[in-house]
């Protein structure tokens, strides 16, 4: 090899894998309807299918309806299992799960909307779970910057199901759809939910 010749970094040589040339700020999610429970992911030229949740995409999103929020949230963490393989390559703030992991989603509750530890005094969801569906998580700044009582909790991008089955609210890919869209997103990175 030339003296002066050099490698592609690791995150370069992913992105290309991925099909785009450098990783982007923008992830836009759209569903056909309103009440959809399946809609498209694209990242540049990327486009992905996707399930969301059962009651469709709101503007208004209230705990426990099982809608989608729409808005643009910023990707705030990747959280991963270390017992189900190792973390696919990332460039965003990256946190190891553990089995006491929880997620508060009792709206009277201090912690509401803020991970906490099992057990837990109040409602709180399982981030440790015996599906694999937290397996990769990313964590989406929805309702957290300030929070309000109410207006929706834990809204995350994590695995599907097999057949595509609509979620709590939250916006879920398979593994390796996961792992493109992962390869092309860079710290400061949103989700535009239409």
């Amino acid at each position: 090899m030339p003296r002066n010749s050099r490698l592609p970094s690791m995150s370069a040589q992913t992105s290309r894998l991925a099909g785009y040339k450098r990783p982007c700020r923008t992830v836009t999610v759209r569903s056909i309807t309103r009440q959809a429970t399946h809609g498209i992911v694209t990242l540049g030229a990327l486009r992905l299918r996707c399930a969301l949740g059962r009651s469709g995409m709101r503007v208004l999103k209230r705990e426990g309806d099982g809608a989608t929020p729409s808005g643009r949230f910023e990707v705030r963490r990747l959280l991963f299992r270390r017992d189900r393989g190792r973390p696919p390559f990332s460039g965003l703030q990256t946190a190891q799960l553990r089995q006491s992991d929880g997620w508060c989603d009792a709206p009277s509750d201090p912690n509401y909307n803020r991970p906490v530890r099992h057990p837990y005094c109040a409602s709180a969801e399982h981030m440790w779970r015996e599906d694999h569906l937290y397996d990769l998580v990313l964590v989406l700044g929805h309702n957290d910057r300030p929070r309000q009582r109410g207006r929706g909790s834990a809204i995350f991008v994590h695995l599907a199901r097999a057949d595509y089955a609509p979620t709590a609210g939250c916006i879920a890919l398979t593994r390796g759809d996961f792992c493109r869209l992962l390869a092309g997103l860079r710290p400061g990175a949103r989700f535009d939910i239409q």
